[in-house]
């Protein structure tokens, strides 16, 4: 009977250790996000962290065999013009929400996605091209999102 008595204790507790999901938008990751340029096509990444070596925020390569808290799964190319960070914004959801579509159809339930996307800095010297990015809300990337190679 006094194991009973601890159930609705350990219960709370566990409520303790659940993940919230997490809502990444188009300024979690920028274009000026320390490591970013060098993610291709279908490669995991992780989410930004402090590297102290470096002494600013980071994304890293990550295999996807290995788990990892993003995936880019596409690339959009915004046209030339002035930098419009609205319409800049509504083109990246647009374009990135399209292929996210394609890959995945009616989407999945533990997959979300969102875009990264050049700043008025990186807009200056050339740069118009959007990568979309595919993460799992409550937790990391398990292995590859995509179902084939990257093209």
């Amino acid at each position: 009977m006094a194991r009973l008595g601890l159930l609705p204790a350990v219960v709370a507790l566990g409520t303790l250790f659940v993940v919230p999901p997490m809502v990444k938008t188009e300024t979690f990751i920028t274009a000026e996000t320390t490591g970013i340029l060098m993610i291709e096509g279908g490669e995991c990444f992780s989410d930004p962290a402090y590297s102290p070596g470096a002494a600013e925020r980071i994304v890293l390569y990550t295999p996807c065999a290995d788990g990892a808290d993003n995936q880019s799964y596409g690339f959009t190319h915004m046209p030339d013009g002035p930098y419009d960070p609205a319409g800049l914004s509504a083109f990246a959801w647009r374009s990135c929400g399209e292929r996210y579509a394609e890959l995945w159809g009616g989407g999945r339930d533990d997959l979300d996605f969102y875009p990264i996307m050049p700043t008025a800095e990186t807009w200056a010297d050339g740069d118009r091209d959007v990568m979309c990015a595919v993460y799992h809300p409550t937790g990391r990337l398990s292995g590859s999102a995509l179902k084939t190679s990257f093209t």
